[in-house]
């Protein structure tokens, strides 16, 4: 794991082990007070405690109540205890802790944020959109990407909240590996409007940009709880062709069926299945890059040693990684 970014935050969590007396600041992900079995006793504090590496169950047994009244969940919070073993899990008992100060944490110490540089891939975008010849194409994307504020978010959002590119960065990293798939696919076939499809690639997802809050950890906003981005980015792009002059009507059908069927099925929260080449295009990469990236990190974090990842009840099986024979048979042969 990189070293943390802040000088203060102490080890991260996945380099806690049992018998270690640790202290540092975690994201607080988790708070409920419980009672001991016998009553007498009053009540405890459970936390999932978190950082960029992990999370780790954590408990005080001793002044819980007085305690739990001093931070919320969803606060960064300093702590020292000592971590033992629980079930064949580590756990953390805490002997102190209270709520870090602004000046005391980063927050990239408590979300996971792409390995990609930041700067390399806006270039990229950016290159991108410099390529769409049609003028009102060209006006629709500059109006998103010539604005410091919108590139911002769009450069920090998540993708997703558990699925794929889940962290900072990770809106950023899909659509740049979108786009890349997608000159791909226009060698293949160049009767897709290429203009258009760039289009689409570029804008599928913005609505991920008022979809999720990810200050100090990724969740829904109640607007993407409520209406979700596939219709949110849709109302963003409607605004914005509202407020580009002689956009021609038939091409704003197209440009807003892109935003409306790029999930591909209305069971995956399409409101319209791809009815033109160039939505089930846009559809069939997007999915290609979703999906792959998600087989890509549920493989890396499979437990070390193991060929086989845990079953992943979201996919309905097990992903298989390889073992020890593997790389012995690919050695042989080489």
């Amino acid at each position: 794991m990189d070293q943390p970014f802040h000088s203060q935050k102490g080890r991260y969590i996945r380099d806690a082990k049992p018998g270690d007396r640790i202290t540092g600041f975690f994201l607080v992900r988790h708070k409920q007070l419980e009672q001991f079995r016998d009553r007498s006793r009053g009540y405890f504090l459970t936390l999932i405690l978190a950082d960029r590496s992990g999370s780790l169950l954590a408990r005080v047994w001793e002044g819980a109540n007085e305690l739990a009244d001093s931070f919320n969940q969803g606060d960064i919070v300093k702590a020292q205890g000592d971590v033992e073993t629980y079930l064949d899990r580590p756990q953390l008992i805490i002997a102190k802790l209270r709520t870090a100060k602004e000046d005391e944490y980063d927050l990239r110490d408590f979300q996971p944020s792409t390995a990609k540089n930041i700067d390399e891939m806006l270039t990229t975008l950016k290159n991108t959109v410099a390529r769409i010849r049609n003028p009102h194409l060209s006006s629709l994307v500059h109006h998103f990407f010539d604005d410091p504020n919108f590139v911002k978010r769009f450069a920090a959002a998540p993708a997703a909240k558990k699925m794929h590119h889940a962290y900072i960065g990770g809106l950023l990293e899909h659509t740049v590996s979108v786009l890349s798939l997608v000159d791909s696919v226009l060698v293949l076939y160049p009767e897709i409007d290429s203009d258009l499809l760039i289009t689409g690639a570029l804008l599928h997802d913005i609505g991920k940009t008022r979809e999720y809050d990810w200050e100090t950890d990724i969740d829904y906003t109640d607007e993407g709880q409520l209406v979700g981005h596939v219709v949110i980015g849709d109302e963003m792009v409607a605004a914005a062709l509202a407020a580009v002059d002689g956009f021609p009507e038939a091409l704003k059908l197209r440009v807003r069926h892109l935003m409306l069927s790029h999930h591909g099925r209305l069971e995956w929260g399409a409101p319209r299945r791809p009815q033109t080449l160039e939505a089930i295009a846009l559809h069939h990469i997007e999915e290609l890059n979703a999906q792959v990236s998600r087989f890509r990190d549920l493989l890396e974090h499979k437990p070390e040693g193991e060929a086989w990842t845990p079953y992943n009840r979201m996919l309905g099986r097990s992903l298989y990684g390889g073992d020890e024979l593997d790389e012995e048979d690919h050695s042989k042969a080489e």
